[in-house]
């Protein structure tokens, strides 16, 4: 983790999250195919949002992530883009995880 703190116009923060995404009913599904899948999804997500993943852990029924991310950005947001984003990009490119 950094330990920076990150200026705007009007604020400035040093915000972490730690969020723990488990897989529905602790299946063990996060095979090497479908991390790397999450890990490109999530870099795709620190491209269009503004958010920045500092870390990202998975075992095989759930997904760590620590991130940062403005004031202005509802945690509830940034869990909402993550799961939404990636689920559907793991739905598209292994169709037999449903």
């Amino acid at each position: 983790m950094r330990d920076v703190v990150e200026k705007a116009s009007h604020c400035a923060w040093q915000i972490h999250y730690h969020i723990v995404f488990p897989v529905k009913y602790r299946r063990g599904l996060l095979d090497e195919a479908v991390v790397e899948i999450i890990m490109l999804t999530a870099k795709e997500i620190e491209e269009r949002y503004d958010i920045e993943f500092e870390q990202i852990g998975c075992g095989k029924d759930h997904v760590h992530i620590v991130c940062t991310a403005h004031p202005k950005i509802a945690s509830g947001h940034i869990v909402r883009v993550f799961k939404s984003i990636t689920v559907r990009e793991l739905f598209k490119r292994k169709p037999d995880l449903k």
